[in-house]
C-alpha cells in the first residue's frame, strides 16, 4: 500500500502564496497607473513630446532656457523655442514657467499657429506667436529667442541704430530692424500675443537675424539652439559696447560687409556660424556654468 507523503514545508508555501503574490503584485500595478493619471491631471504633468528624433533638441532647449537665464539675457520673462526636427511645421518651448526653472517635463509642443498639441496640458507662454509666426516666415530658422534685455532696449527706442562693433556680431551687419507695434491694425497692448502680431513682426524681421521691439526687447533667431543663443549672448554684448562707445565720443568704426570672412576651405559646419549644425566653442563652458556640469 502506498504511503502519501506530506507535502514539504516549501512547497506548502509556494502553492498558498502564489496566488497572493500574482494578486498583489497587480494590485501594484494598478494603484501606480491610478496614481500617475490623477498626478497628471492635477499636477499639469506636460506629455512627452512627440518624436524621438527630437530628443537632442529638447535637451539642448532646457540647457538653452538655463544658459540664457545664466547669462542674464533672459530673467524671470523672455522664452527659447527649438523647431521640431520630425515635424517641421511645429515647434517646441517651455511652458510658461521662469527660464532658469525649466525641465525636460515643462517642454511642450506646438503648431506653427501657436495651438498646443496637447490642449488640456499646462498653461502656455502669451507670446509664443513671435516664434510660430517667425518660423512659418523662415523655414531656414531653427530656433528663436526673445529677451527683453536692458541694453538693447534704448536702441528699440531712439533713432540711432543698433550696428555691429566687434567681429563676434557680424550677424548685425545686414541691419536691425524696428517693430513697432503701434502699427498692427486693431492691436491692443505691447505684447506680440495673437498670430496678427506675429505675423507683423516676421514681417519686420524679414531676413535678417535680430529684430528690435519698440519698448519691448528682441527677437533673435539661428539656425540651432546653440546658434540663437549664441546671438542672442553676443548681441548683448554689442549693445553695451556700442553704448560705451557713445559715450566716449568721437567717430565709431563698425563692422561692414568688408569686414565678413568666408568660412574656411574644410571648416566643420559645427564650427561655422549660421551652419545648421553649429555649435559654438563656447557652448561648453556656458552649459557648464548654467548646469553646474
Amino acid at each position: 500500500m502506498r504511503v502519501r507523503r506530506p507535502a514539504s514545508r516549501k512547497s506548502k508555501i509556494s502553492s498558498s502564496r502564489g496566488p497572493m503574490r500574482i494578486s498583489n503584485y497587480w494590485r501594484v500595478v494598478l494603484a501606480f497607473g491610478v496614481l500617475t493619471s490623477l498626478t497628471t491631471v492635477l499636477g499639469g504633468q506636460a506629455p512627452k513630446p512627440s518624436g524621438g528624433g527630437n530628443a537632442q533638441l529638447i535637451e539642448d532647449l532646457v540647457v538653452a532656457n538655463r544658459i540664457l537665464a545664466s547669462e542674464n539675457i533672459l530673467d524671470g520673462l523672455g522664452h527659447v523655442s527649438v523647431r521640431s526636427l520630425t515635424n517641421p511645421n511645429h515647434f517646441f518651448q517651455s511652458r510658461d514657467l521662469a527660464p532658469g526653472l525649466v525641465t525636460a517635463a515643462d517642454i511642450l509642443e506646438y503648431d506653427l499657429d501657436g495651438n498646443p498639441v496637447n490642449p488640456k496640458g499646462p498653461a502656455s507662454v502669451r507670446e509664443r506667436f513671435i516664434h510660430g509666426s517667425i518660423y512659418k516666415a523662415r523655414p531656414d530658422v531653427k530656433s528663436v529667442v526673445h529677451s527683453h534685455m536692458p541694453s538693447v532696449l534704448p536702441y528699440a527706442d531712439v533713432t540711432m541704430p543698433l550696428r555691429p562693433m566687434y567681429h563676434m556680431a557680424v550677424f548685425l551687419v545686414p541691419g536691425v530692424p524696428v517693430f513697432e507695434i503701434r502699427n498692427v491694425q486693431g492691436h491692443i497692448g505691447m505684447l506680440v500675443d495673437d498670430n496678427t502680431s506675429g505675423d507683423a513682426l516676421a514681417k519686420t524681421l524679414g531676413d535678417k537675424t535680430v529684430a528690435l521691439l519698440r519698448g519691448h526687447g528682441a527677437a533673435i533667431v539661428g539656425s540651432s539652439v546653440p546658434d540663437a543663443v549664441s546671438n542672442a549672448i553676443f548681441l548683448d554684448v554689442n549693445a553695451r559696447v556700442q553704448s560705451q562707445a557713445v559715450a566716449l565720443g568721437g567717430n565709431i568704426h563698425y563692422l561692414t560687409q568688408a569686414d565678413l570672412a568666408p568660412p574656411t576651405p574644410n571648416q566643420a559646419p559645427s564650427s561655422v556660424p549660421g551652419s545648421p549644425g553649429y555649435y559654438p566653442r563656447s557652448w561648453g563652458i556656458w552649459k557648464q556654468k548654467a548646469m553646474g556640469k
